[in-house]
């Protein structure tokens, strides 16, 4: 959910991000979930979910936990590349533009049907480390255990809490205080529990924080949730969960907490590039306070496309990666991995990985055609609780199309600072720097209020707001930074520009 961020996490060593499990580490170490991103595939009651975690602690094994409600074999699960991880948070993030008033005297001509916002509307050795069988008085049964990649992985079965406890404890685990009480309800609903033990001769360290290879499992279930409540068990404070759905042709929000969307299109005073991840931290503070215990919606959009975009969108191949392999019940996508790469000449490595895209390619559209394409929303969902706060795991529900946060005039006046229905989902979480014409006007009849790119020409690159768990909290930067009145806030916005019409 966010990036790794190595150097921010040495000063601020209480920050506490969301995991839909919860880590434990042998002796009694005390471990930290710095950053975690959890991508969702969804389509009938197949779930693909994918999460890359990061890790804050001394370099001895340690593993996460994690409930799921059938026993997972090795076919399940898959390790993916970080950089997919990247890619999606930068795509969905909040996005901050740059605008120039363009010559009020210039007339062009008419534009050539070559896409935008509008027009493209239209449309993740040894093959176990010995485990000791559970007692039978436990009540703990090893279901599965197998490798895959760094991951030495049992999956149990649990009929009692505490003896789940005593298990996890007797096999060298220090649990933390109050886990029994969580385990409970999802040993009443029948549910596994997935244990990933991470091998560390085949991990990284950086100032005792492991970046470990994300992972991907893949499962049937009529429900469509996701545990979150044993996160709780390594938070330190406020947490904050980012979760991305794709789900074909179909936007989600939660069922059993309201839901609320960020206020969008709104402009901010030129300084506020420097403090946009502080920023939208304030603005989304100020949006889940007027909406309590809200799950907000920052980005529902079609994966191939968007405008602007921080990142390319997904391609099909990086679809296929995500899940899509197995969402029409065919087998996961193939081992593809080049062996010993240290040793591939570099012009060698690179036509090798073209060469599995393409490969991936062709797959993806070939296992895609039958369920109507590769036309997949992409949802963002951002919540920040604590201990008090959340009594329930998401569940997810499908939601109608919204748009918002376009640069496109709801009424020929304004441009929309919500959500609003609409055909297809196209909403996300945009901000502008506006920067007025300073050159001479010397037509008798001036258009105001066109924007585009600078007067050099080219256009910078949308900035996206990441790390927002990391980012200084300050409540007063919304009305600091924003120029366009935000008035569910009682913000008025700055005066300064109050003069020249927002048109495209």
């Amino acid at each position: 959910m966010f990036r790794r961020v190595v150097l921010l996490l040495a000063a601020l060593p209480t920050a506490a991000h969301a995991f839909c499990g919860f880590y434990v580490a042998g002796g009694g170490a005390a471990l930290f979930n710095d950053a975690t991103q959890v991508v969702l595939m969804r389509e009938g009651t197949r779930t693909v979910l994918s999460m890359q975690n990061n890790y804050r602690g001394p370099p001895e094994n340690f593993a996460m936990v994690i409930p799921v409600p059938i026993v997972l074999q090795k076919e399940n699960v898959k390790t993916l590349t970080k950089n997919l991880f990247d890619k999606i948070d930068q795509l969905a993030a909040p996005r901050l533009v740059e605008y120039w008033e363009q010559d009020p005297c210039y007339q062009p001509r008419p534009y050539a049907n070559s896409g935008g916002a509008m027009r493209s509307m239209a449309a993740p050795k040894k093959a176990m480390r010995d485990m000791d069988d559970a007692p039978r008085d436990y009540g703990v049964a090893i279901e599965a255990q197998f490798t895959v990649g760094e991951y030495e992985i049992v999956v149990l079965s649990a009929k009692d809490a505490l003896g789940l406890e005593a298990w996890l404890t007797d096999n060298k685990y220090k649990i933390p205080a109050g886990a029994a009480p969580l385990f409970r309800p999802y040993i009443q609903q029948g549910m596994k529990f997935f244990v990933a033990r991470v091998d560390v001769t085949k991990v990284k360290f950086e100032n005792d924080l492991a970046t470990l290879s994300p992972l991907r499992f893949h499962y049937d279930s009529e429900k469509f949730e996701l545990p979150v409540r044993l996160g709780l068990i390594n938070s330190k404070g406020e947490q904050d969960l980012i979760v991305h759905i794709l789900a074909r042709n179909q936007r989600y929000e939660v069922a059993n907490y309201p839901n609320a969307t960020i206020p969008t299109n709104l402009d901010l005073v030129p300084s506020a590039k420097s403090e946009f991840g502080p920023f939208y931290a304030s603005l989304f503070d100020k949006t889940v306070k007027k909406n309590a215990k809200a799950v907000v919606t920052e980005y529902a959009w079609d994966s191939s496309t968007c405008d602007p975009c921080p990142t390319p969108p997904l391609t099909p191949a990086e679809l296929l990666l995500f899940g899509m392999d197995v969402l029409d019940g065919g087998p996961p996508y193939p081992e593809l991995e080049l062996k010993n790469r240290d040793l591939v000449p570099p012009q060698e490595a690179a036509q090798a990985d073209q060469m599995i895209r393409n490969l991936l390619q062709q797959i993806s559209y070939r296992r895609s055609a039958a369920k109507g394409g590769a036309r997949f929303v992409l949802t963002r969902l951002h919540a920040r609780y604590d201990k008090s706060s959340l009594g329930e795991d998401l569940v997810f529900k499908a939601a109608p199309p919204i748009a918002g946060g376009r640069e496109f005039l709801t009424n020929g006046e304004a441009l929309e600072q919500g959500a609003v229905s609409f055909g297809v989902n196209n909403f996300q979480a945009r901000y502008a720097i506006r920067y007025p014409w300073e050159g001479p006007i010397a037509c008798a009849n001036p258009v105001r209020g066109k924007w585009g790119g600078p007067p050099q020409g080219g256009r910078p690159k949308p900035v996206a707001a990441e790390d927002l768990g990391l980012v200084k909290r300050d409540a007063t930067l919304t009305a600091k930074l924003v120029e366009s009145p935000v008035p569910e806030f009682g913000i008025k916005g700055s005066k300064a520009r109050a003069g020249i019409p927002v048109k495209k």
